[in-house]
C-alpha cells in the first residue's frame, strides 16, 4: 500500500477520490466536533501553542502590522500578540471556540468565519499565523483552496506561517493511518489515504468526538503550497520537549513586477 522514502511514505495505490457530498460532511464534521468539544478543549488548550512560543516568536511581528489567526480555535494564540501594537483578526468556524475566545479575550476581534471563503479584502493582511489547522480539510481540492484563499488576502510580501501535525514517528498515529488505510484498500472507507479519526476524550476518558485529521508528510505539503503563487522560504519539523512534532512552512507572498 504504502512506499516510504526518508522515513515518510508514498502511496503507491491508485484510487477513487472522496465525492463532493462526502467531503463536505467532513467539513461540517469537523465543525460540529469542535463545537461539542469546546469546553473540554479550553480546559485542557488555555495556553499559547507551543509552537508559536518557539519556533514562531511573537518577536517576528511588528507593531503595526494586521494579523490573521486563521483557525484561531479559543484565541489562545492572542496572549503572544496583544502586547505587540498589531492589529488581530482572529477567525474559526466553530461558534462554540468564538465564544470562548470572546469571553477570555473580549479586547480581541474574533469571528465566525469560513476558511474556504475569507471575509476580507484581498492583500489585507501582513502575517498569516495557520497553526494545527489544514490537516482537518479534506480533499486535495479543499486544501488547495484554503491556501489559495489564504494568499489573497495576506499582502504582497506578506508571511504565511504554516504548521500540522506529524503523524510518522508515532506509533499510535501510523496505527490509524495503516488502519483507514486498510479500510480504504478494501471498499470500506470513503477517506482518503493518511485520512484519520482520533477520538477527543475528556478527563474522565469519555470520548466526546472523534476528529478528521490528514497526515501530511513534509513532501506533499510543499508540493501543495507550490501549487500556489507562495514562495516556500523554510520548511522543517519542530519537535516538542515531550516527542511529538509539527511540520511546518514559512511562505511568502511574491510581489509583482511591474
Amino acid at each position: 500500500m504504502f512506499a516510504f522514502s526518508n522515513s515518510e511514505p508514498i502511496c503507491c495505490c491508485k484510487f477513487l477520490s472522496m465525492d463532493k457530498v462526502f467531503v463536505q460532511q467532513l467539513l461540517d464534521r469537523v465543525r460540529s466536533d469542535y463545537n461539542k468539544i469546546a469546553e473540554d478543549f479550553s480546559r485542557k488548550r488555555n495556553t499559547p501553542p507551543k509552537i508559536a512560543e518557539g519556533k514562531f516568536s511573537a518577536d517576528s511581528v511588528v507593531a503595526g502590522e494586521k494579523i490573521l489567526d486563521l483557525g484561531c480555535g479559543n484565541g489562545r494564540l492572542f496572549e503572544l500578540l496583544e502586547n505587540k501594537g498589531i492589529d488581530y483578526f482572529g477567525i474559526d468556524n466553530s461558534e462554540g471556540l468564538i465564544e470562548k475566545a470572546n469571553k477570555k479575550y473580549p479586547i480581541a476581534r474574533f469571528q465566525v468565519a469560513d476558511a474556504l471563503n475569507l471575509p476580507f479584502l484581498e492583500n489585507y493582511f501582513d502575517k498569516i499565523y495557520c497553526l494545527a489547522v489544514l490537516h482537518h480539510i479534506p480533499s486535495k481540492e479543499k486544501r488547495l483552496r484554503f491556501l489559495q484563499e489564504a494568499e489573497k488576502v495576506l499582502k504582497p510580501s506578506g508571511s504565511l506561517i504554516l504548521t500540522n501535525w506529524h503523524f510518522w514517528k508515532e506509533s499510535k498515529f501510523l496505527k490509524a493511518i495503516l488502519k483507514y488505510g486498510f479500510l480504504k484498500a478494501i471498499g470500506q472507507s470513503q477517506l482518503d489515504f493518511k485520512d484519520i479519526f482520533l477520538p477527543w476524550k475528556d478527563s474522565q476518558g469519555k470520548v466526546l468526538a472523534e476528529r478528521y485529521y490528514h497526515g501530511f508528510t513534509r513532501g506533499e505539503l510543499k508540493s501543495l503550497v507550490k501549487k500556489t503563487n507562495l514562495k516556500i522560504k523554510e520548511c522543517g519539523l519542530w519537535r516538542y520537549p515531550a516527542g511529538h512534532s509539527n511540520i511546518y512552512i514559512i511562505a511568502e507572498k511574491p510581489v509583482k513586477s511591474v
